[in-house]
């Protein structure tokens, strides 16, 4: 059968749009490898709206009995199962999606929606596994107020290092902010704002050596890039900002991507380039990425895909 959208990715993105898509019948074809996006690794998220705490891995259960509470016989659900390639059918009519190892299944579809998120880029160092979610985190927004009134540090030079740091230094006792090399990514307009508060410290030429603790982070070890000296520096929280990794490999000639790869929309429609093709949440270019973004914007994208298949 060919099914009237395929909706690709099961964090809060695509089960938003599995949710409104059942709700306006079409009929539709919803893959994940997994469940919850990048947030499964919190342990405590506050600002999922509607909900005043809940750990990642509760809300990942949520959005999946959310959504095959309403799949009913509307939305076909394919569970752990990875997508590897997308193509234009022969007559150019649809889409035929390539899933499984290597590309074992094959389904078809009128429309489009990518909302498979994207991957934080680790930091590896000693200590770094051992400590992740136990004082070391990629989410400010998910377990920044868990820090509140203590020191903590950023590790990082761009825009979403200096976001993060502003974000912390709401509530945080002081926030170090360390970067690799002698000049910052982020906007200078942003950079002087932020490092003109008196809580507010930045440290250049940091090379990141080791995370520090004991149950969880006291501190972190870092060798200045110039004298080689090894610093110690004690903080209760690490807050990880080194970029992301769109998930978007399968993606190579079929949408445009950016020169970070991620995926290109129109933010009125959450229209990609390729007609028939849509995209939303941290997997597209958007200027911000957060769980709710994410949803409401794979909703805009649904209302835009019901439109295009049954209005225009």
């Amino acid at each position: 059968m060919i099914y009237d959208v395929a909706i690709i990715g099961g964090g809060p993105a695509g089960v938003a749009a599995g949710v409104y898509a059942s709700r306006k019948r079409l009929k539709t074809l919803f893959i994940t490898s997994d469940w919850g996006g990048q947030s499964t690794v919190s342990e405590g998220i506050e600002n999922w709206i509607g909900t005043v705490k809940i750990s990642g891995a509760d809300l990942a259960k949520n959005l999946k009995d959310h959504l095959f509470a309403y799949a009913s016989d509307v939305v076909d659900i394919k569970d752990g199962v990875w997508v590897s390639g997308i193509e234009k059918s022969a007559d150019g009519s649809h889409f035929i999606i390539k899933a499984g190892e290597n590309g074992a299944e094959s389904f078809e579809a009128k429309s489009i929606l990518i909302t498979t998120g994207s991957t934080r880029r680790k930091l590896e160092v000693p200590g770094a596994v051992e400590f992740d979610n136990k004082g070391l985190t990629y989410c400010a927004s998910c377990d920044g107020p868990l820090f509140s009134g203590q020191d903590v540090a950023v590790i990082g030079g761009g825009n979403a290092a200096f976001e993060t740091a502003a974000q912390l230094l709401a509530y945080c006792k002081s926030v170090t902010l360390l970067i690799r090399g002698d000049d910052f990514r982020a906007d200078p307009v942003t950079v002087e704002k932020i490092l003109s508060n008196p809580k507010m410290k930045a440290i250049k030429n940091a090379v990141i050596a080791e995370v520090r603790g004991d149950k969880f982070v006291n501190g972190l070890s870092y060798i200045d890039g110039t004298t080689k000296e090894k610093t110690d520096l004690a903080v209760a929280g690490i807050f990880v900002e080194i970029g992301l990794i769109p998930n978007t490999s399968f993606l190579k000639g079929v949408v445009e991507l950016d020169a970070y790869n991620h995926i290109i929309t129109d933010p009125r429609t959450q229209m990609t380039r390729t007609p028939g093709i849509w995209a939303a949440g941290d997997v597209t270019d958007g200027l911000y990425h957060q769980n709710n973004i994410a949803a409401g914007d794979a909703v805009k994208a649904l209302e835009d895909i019901f439109a295009h298949l049954h209005t225009k």
